[in-house]
């Protein structure tokens, strides 16, 4: 990386980091990162990440970002991406997400994989990851941007850990032994339906796409590890969230998931 580059990630890193700490959304990063392309925007990335587990933050896997045709639509890209999950980021099903903890919150249903084994190759096939995945979950990723009015391309989400804010997954643990292309979602705002799909919208099967992050995370030199908790990517389009919204998302075969997002003053639970 020449001396400009290194110059670059450095401000962008920074950019990112005082957004999320002020709570205030910052100009996108593109600009500095487009002379070292996808590459610069997984540096920043990184250090962001390695900038939380210093801080003492616990890695719990990865998320998966723009899978979905309809979601890369919303947002002007064409390209899956991932990012980092963090324990802090998690909060279980039926609970209450902090809204304050969030900027420009946005909800999509997915299917969490959890893995019994490593998948450390670049060469990771859908098979291997049959093989690796111990269950599945249903799940909710809570994305957000640090960039201000969503206003994103591919080069601002990945170095942005891939604009994700928070996670919810169901308790139903379920063996991944059924075909996940036709697995029906619905996502639900109150009584009234928001966001439908079936996995065929997750890059044609969800499990194509955890072995698609597997060989890229491999490749960046960051393998998946038995353990590791997977969004896998949207099923439908994601939706805005206010405070005081209340979500569930019902998959056919793994059960359901909800949240419920704070009101001014309201505390965590």
């Amino acid at each position: 990386m020449t001396a400009d580059l290194e110059a670059r990630v450095a401000e962008a890193t920074q950019r990112l980091r005082a957004a999320a700490d002020s709570r205030v959304p910052c100009e996108p990063v593109r600009g500095l990162l487009e002379p070292g392309g996808v590459s610069a925007a997984y540096r920043v990335q990184h250090r962001l990440a390695a900038a939380g587990v210093a801080a003492g933050r616990v890695r719990v896997g990865h998320k998966i970002g723009l899978t979905s045709l309809a979601v890369q639509r919303q947002l002007g890209v064409d390209q899956p991406d991932f990012g980092v999950l963090f324990a802090d980021m998690q909060v279980r099903s039926g609970g209450v997400v902090d809204t304050a903890r969030l900027l420009q919150p946005r909800i999509e249903a997915e299917i969490v994989f959890v893995l019994a084994d490593d998948l450390p190759s670049t060469g990771t096939t859908a098979s291997d990851v049959r093989r690796a995945t111990s269950h599945l979950l249903a799940g909710l990723e809570i994305v957000d941007s640090r960039i201000a009015d969503w206003d994103i391309t591919i080069l601002d989400t990945i170095a942005d850990n891939a604009s994700c804010g928070m996670f919810v997954v169901g308790t139903a643990a379920t063996p991944p032994a059924f075909d996940l292309t036709g697995v029906e979602m619905t996502m639900r705002h109150g009584a009234d339906e928001v966001s439908s799909g079936t996995g065929a919208a997750c890059l044609g099967d969800p499990v194509e796409a955890v072995a698609w992050l597997a060989r890229t995370a491999a490749s960046l030199g960051d393998p998946l590890r038995a353990g590791d908790l997977v969004l896998s990517g949207a099923l439908g389009p994601m939706v805005p969230v206010s405070p005081g919204d209340a979500f569930t998302a019902s998959f056919a075969g793994l059960g359901d998931v909800s949240v419920r997002f704070s009101t001014p003053g309201e505390d965590d639970r």
